[in-house]
């Protein structure tokens, strides 16, 4: 499984890349219920193991593009964010304090948590792209025009997957012209 996790989600996400138009700097937020994903109710399961194959997927992506992640604690930390401490000076982020847990704040955020080089946690963001893993709800995490990314992976694991990227708003109504690149 583990190894199905890690290829799904780099299918994914490179999917939900080449469909974002993002640069080098951009914010992924993601939200992950690994009980969702080993095929339990979310919150109610945690896997460490889950956790690690979904961040080390994650991570590898990141490094890769130059994108910054942000990873979704549970609501029992009231969904904060585990950011690197780079992004959290950069944005000028509220920071907020709490370590996550397996069953305060979930496998994947203390996960995030421990893999990341200067890990800070973080009150709220305004996220380029975003990935929902089983249901955990990271749309309050997004810029405000989000737009949906259909993906040939439609699941990790057994957890439904959702993806997301941002666009500017259009504003100005009919007689106004459009820049075709941030749309």
């Amino acid at each position: 499984m583990i190894n199905s996790i890690k290829r799904d989600l780099s299918a994914a996400l490179a999917e939900l890349y080449a469909a974002s138009k993002l640069e080098a700097g951009a914010i992924l937020v993601v939200g992950c219920s690994t009980s969702e994903v080993i095929g339990q109710r979310i919150g109610t399961a945690g896997s460490e193991e889950a956790a690690r194959a979904i961040f080390d997927a994650i991570n590898a992506f990141c490094r890769e593009r130059g994108v910054f992640l942000a990873a979704q604690c549970c609501e029992h930390l009231n969904r904060a964010l585990v950011v690197e401490r780079a992004l959290w000076v950069r944005e000028r982020l509220v920071r907020v304090n709490a370590i996550p847990r397996r069953n305060a704040g979930g496998a994947f955020a203390t996960e995030a948590y421990g893999g990341m080089e200067e890990p800070v946690m973080v009150e709220s963001i305004q996220a380029d792209f975003g990935v929902d893993i089983g249901h955990t709800l990271i749309g309050m995490h997004l810029k405000a025009v989000a737009v949906p990314i259909r993906t040939s992976v439609t699941a990790i694991g057994e957890a439904p997957i959702v993806l997301a990227r941002t666009r500017c708003k259009y504003i100005g109504g009919e007689r106004a012209a459009y820049d075709p690149d941030l749309g």
